[in-house]
C-alpha cells in the first residue's frame, strides 16, 4: 500500500482496527512520511509511564510535558542519520559498536569522536560503548579542568590565589555542582561576591574616617553598647521610682523594698535564689533622684552594673559617687552614630572571611581572571554537549523502537508478550490477578469518561511502606464473578518492579465482565431480590412485635398505677372493644386463597401436562428455551457490550490523545484476568457442615406432595379414584365463594353450626 510516498507500508488487522507495522529499520527511516491519521497516538504524557525516564525526557524535544508526533518525527530523523544501519534499532541493544556510528555527516562524526573521548576519560580500551559507560557523567568529566558547563572549580586553575578566591566564594555564597561532581562557582556568583566585598569594604572604611564619632568607647564600643542595653530598663525604672517619691513622700514604702515580702525569703539560701530579689529596685530610692554607682546596688544586678561601670561610668564619670538622670541619658546619645552605622551595614554575607581578607580582595581585584576561566570553560560547551549526546544516542538506540510499538502502533498491548508502557502492574484480588492496571493521574477526568469504556473497573488507593508513596490505579476486571467485589475491599498490587502496595477499592464502575457472568446474572438478581424482601419483611415484623410487646407492658403498668380504691380493675375508655369472631370475613379469605391456589395449580398443571406430552427431544428443547428466555436478553446485551469495550477513554483521562479504536473484545479481554485453578481434592472436609442422611427423603416427600396437590386440584387423579369434581373440597370452595353466602352475624352463626 502507498501512502504519502513511494514507500510500501505493511499493515495488519489487530484489536478491531487496521494498524501499520513498524518492523524494520526502513520503516523507522520513512516514519516522517507516514500519514498522521494512521498513527494510533497523537500525544502522550512524558511522565508517569512504565518506561525509562531519561528516554522520555529525550523524546520530549520541546520539554512541554507532552510527547507529540512532531517530537517522534524529529527524533526519527536524527537517530537514523547518525547510525549506519537503521535495522540495528530493532534489536533494542544497550551497547553500540563505534564503527556503527555514521561518520559521513558532521554530527555523526562528532558523536564518534565524543564516544572515543568518553572511553579515554574512563580509561577503557574497547570498540563499543554502552549506556553504563555514559550514565556516569561525573566519572566521564572527573579528570577534566573544563567541561563546558560554565562552572569552575579549584581544579580549573593552577594559581593558588585563584584557588583561595574560589574557596572564599563557596564559603560565603555556596557552590554549584560541576559536571565533574566537584563544588564550583559560575559567573553570577563571581559577580555577586565582588559586589558584596566592595559594599562591605566601603561601609567598613567609613568607621575609620569618622572613628571618634562612631566609636565613643574605642574598640570596646560594641561591648559597652551591650552592657548599656542589658541594664537600661532597670536604671530607667529606678529613676521613675525616685520621681514618684519626690512627687509624694507617702509613696516611699510602695516604691522601696517591701520588708514583709523580703522577710518571707530570708530563711532561704539567697545565693541560690538571687533571682527572687531581681524585681526589687536597682538601689535604695531617694527623692534626690540620683543613682549611686559605687555601692548600694541590688545584688541580683551587681554583675551587670559592674560591667557598665567599668566600660562607661569609669570613663565618663570618673571619680563620681553618683550620677543624675540627665547624665545617664547622655550615654544614649553617644551611641546614636554607632547604632546608625551598624544598621547601614551591607555585604555582611562576606563578613565571615574577615576584614583584612576583604580589603585584599577589593584592592587586588582578580574578578576578571576568574571570569576568563569561566569563559574558557564555556568555549568547550559544544564538545562537552556532544559527549552527553552519546548518552542520548544510546538511550534512543535501545528504546526508540519499543516506544514506537506503544505510540505509532499498540503492538506491545495486543501482542501480550510484554506489558504496554501504560500498564502499571498486576492487582491480586478475590483469587484472581488483573494485568490491565493503569495509574490514575486525574480522578476528575476518569469520573467523566471511564464509564464509556464499557469495562468493569475497580479504582484502588495504593500505599507502599517501602517507597513511602501513595498512588491511585484503575484495574479492569474481565473474568470471574463480582459477588465479593465491593468498595472497601483490600487487595495487593504489584508494580512493574515487583514492589508490593496495599490496595483498597474506592470506586467500582459496573459493566458486563463475561458471557458466563451475564448468564447467571438474572438468577443472582432474583435471588438477591428475594433475600432482600425476606429481610425487609422479617425486620418489619420484628419491629412491630417488639413495639406491641413494649406497648402492652407499658399500658399494663399504667393500669396498675391507676387502680381504683375499691380494688376493681379500671376500664380503659380509649381501649377498643374486642370484636366477635366474624366467620364470613374469614370465609372470604379462605375463598380467595382457594381461588389463588386453584389458578396457580391450574397453570402449573397445564405446563406439566403439556411438558409430559412432549417427546424427550422436545423436552430438552423446551428446557433450553426456558433458560434462554431468562438468560438470553442478559447474555445478548453483554455480548454486544463486551465486543465494544474500549481502552481509549481510560488513556484519554490520563492525558493521552488516542487516534484509533483500542478495543478489548471478549477473547482478548479474558487474557487480562487469570482465575485461580485448584485441583480436584477427594478428601473429606472435617469442618464441613454435617448433612442429614434423610434430607433426600424429606425433599422427595415434599416434591411428591406438591405434585399430588396440583394433579388432584386439576382432576388428573380421577382414574385413581380420587376425582376433584364433586368432591367435598370442591363443593366447600364453591359454597363459600357464591354471592348468596351469609354475611350477617345470625347467618354466620347458622353456617358455623
Amino acid at each position: 500500500m502507498e501512502n504519502n510516498s513511494n514507500y510500501k507500508w505493511k499493515f495488519s488487522k489487530i484489536g478491531g482496527a487496521t494498524r501499520v507495522n513498524i518492523e524494520t529499520g526502513e520503516d523507522i527511516v520513512h516514519l516522517p512520511e507516514l500519514d498522521q491519521k494512521m498513527w494510533n497516538v497523537l500525544s502522550c504524557p512524558s511522565k508517569g509511564l512504565e518506561f525509562d525516564e531519561k528516554t522520555l525526557e529525550i523524546l520530549d524535544c520541546d520539554h512541554d510535558g507532552k510527547i507529540r508526533v512532531k517530537d517522534i518525527v524529529e527524533t526519527s530523523k536524527w537517530l537514523t542519520s547518525v547510525i549506519k544501519n537503521p535495522d540495528l534499532l530493532i534489536n533494542h541493544d544497550s551497547e553500540i559498536r563505534l564503527d556503527c556510528i555514521n561518520q559521513d555527516n558532521e554530527e555523526g562524526k562528532r558523536l564518534y569522536n565524543s564516544a572515543k573521548q568518553i572511553l579515554d576519560n574512563l580509561q577503557l580500551e574497547k570498540e563499543s560503548i554502552s549506556i553504563s559507560d555514559t550514565s556516569d557523567s561525573i566519572a566521564i568529566f572527573a579528570k577534566t579542568k573544563f567541561n563546558g558547563d560554565g562552572i569552575i572549580t579549584e581544579n580549573s586553575t593552577d594559581d593558588d590565589n585563584h584557588k583561595k578566591l574560589i574557596t572564599y566564594i563557596i564559603d560565603c555564597l555556596g557552590s554549584i555542582q560541576d559536571r565533574s561532581g566537584q563544588p564550583g562557582i559560575d559567573k553570577d556568583k563571581i559577580e555577586q561576591f565582588y559586589t558584596e566585598c566592595t559594599n562591605y569594604y566601603t561601609w567598613f572604611t567609613k568607621s575609620e574616617t569618622d572613628n571618634l564619632s562612631i566609636y565613643p568607647y574605642g574598640d570596646k564600643t560594641e561591648d559597652a553598647l551591650l552592657a548599656y542595653n542589658a541594664i537600661k530598663e532597670k536604671v530607667n525604672d529606678y529613676f521613675v521610682r525616685c520621681k514618684m517619691v519626690a512627687f509624694n513622700k507617702d509613696t516611699y514604702n510602695a516604691m522601696e523594698i517591701q520588708l514583709d515580702k523580703l522577710t518571707q525569703i530570708t530563711d532561704e539560701n539567697l545565693s541560690q535564689n538571687i533571682e527572687k530579689v531581681a524585681n526589687y529596685p536597682l538601689a535604695r530610692v531617694s527623692e534626690k533622684i540620683i543613682l549611686p554607682i559605687n555601692q548600694g546596688i541590688n545584688p541580683a544586678w551587681e554583675n551587670a552594673f559592674n560591667n557598665i561601670k567599668s566600660l562607661i561610668f569609669d570613663i565618663d564619670f570618673a571619680g563620681k559617687q553618683e550620677i543624675s538622670e540627665k547624665e545617664w541619658n547622655s550615654i544614649s546619645a553617644k551611641f546614636t552614630p554607632f547604632i546608625e552605622w551598624k544598621n547601614s551595614k551591607v555585604g555582611e554575607i562576606v563578613e565571615k572571611i574577615g576584614v583584612d581578607n576583604i580589603k585584599e580582595i577589593v584592592i587586588n581585584n582578580q574578578k576578571d581572571k576568574l571570569l576568563e576561566l569561566v569563559e574558557k570553560d564555556l568555549s568547550l560547551k559544544a564538545e562537552s554537549d556532544d559527549i552527553l549526546s552519546v548518552d542520548k544516542l544510546l538511550h534512543l538506540y535501545r528504546d526508540f523502537h519499543t516506544f514506537l510499538r506503544n505510540f505509532v502502533t499498540f503492538t506491545d498491548f495486543y501482542d501480550r508478550k510484554c506489558q504496554a508502557i501504560f500498564q502499571a502492574g498486576t492487582l491480586y484480588i478475590d483469587q484472581r490477578s488483573c494485568d490491565l492496571c493503569i495509574k490514575v493521574s486525574d480522578m476528575a477526568a476518569h469520573n467523566a469518561t471511564a464509564a464509556s469504556s464499557g469495562m468493569f473497573l475497580i479504582y484502588c488507593d495504593c500505599e507502599s511502606k517501602v517507597k513511602n508513596q501513595k498512588i491511585q490505579i484503575v484495574a479492569a476486571l474481565t473474568d470471574g464473578e463480582i459477588d465479593n467485589i465491593m468498595v472497601g475491599k483490600h487487595a495487593i498490587f504489584y508494580d512493574r518492579q515487583g514492589c508490593d502496595w496495599d490496595a483498597t477499592i474506592t470506586k467500582i464502575i459496573d459493566n458486563p465482565i463475561s458471557i458466563r457472568q451475564a448468564f447467571w446474572s438474572p438468577y443472582h438478581k432474583f435471588s438477591n431480590f428475594v433475600k432482600e424482601q425476606i429481610t425487609k419483611f422479617a425486620s418489619s415484623k420484628d419491629s412491630k412485635i417488639t413495639e406491641e410487646a413494649f406497648g402492652k407492658i407499658s399500658n399494663a403498668g399504667d393500669k396498675l398505677t391507676e387502680k381504683p380504691a375499691d380494688g376493681t380493675t379500671p376500664i380503659d375508655a380509649t381501649q377498643p372493644k374486642q370484636q366477635a369472631f366474624d366467620i364470613a370475613k374469614y370465609c372470604g379469605i379462605f375463598a380467595a386463597i382457594g381461588m389463588a391456589l386453584g389458578m396457580i395449580g391450574s397453570a402449573i398443571a397445564s405446563l406439566i401436562s403439556g411438558f409430559l406430552e412432549l417427546s424427550p427431544l422436545k423436552m430438552c428443547f423446551a428446557i433450553i428455551g426456558i433458560i434462554l428466555l431468562i438468560s438470553g436478553p442478559s447474555m445478548l446485551m453483554a455480548w454486544m457490550n463486551l465486543r465494544k469495550r474500549n481502552l481509549s477513554p481510560l488513556l484519554n483521562a490520563n492525558g493521552w490523545a488516542i487516534n484509533a479504536h483500542t478495543f478489548v473484545n471478549i477473547l482478548f479481554g479474558a487474557t487480562f484476568t487469570k482465575i485461580a485453578k485448584f485441583p480436584t481434592v477427594g478428601l473429606t472436609d472435617p469442618f464441613a457442615k454435617k448433612k442429614s442422611k434423610l434430607r433426600f427423603l424429606w425433599w422427595g416427600l415434599f416434591i411428591l406432595a406438591v405434585v399430588f396437590l396440583i394433579l388432584y386440584f386439576n382432576g388428573l387423579l380421577s382414574r385413581l379414584g380420587l376425582p376433584y369434581e364433586g368432591s367435598p373440597i370442591q363443593e366447600f370452595f364453591k359454597y363459600i365463594s357464591t354471592p348468596e353466602a351469609p354475611v350477617n352475624a345470625a347467618d354466620s352463626t347458622n353456617v358455623a353450626n
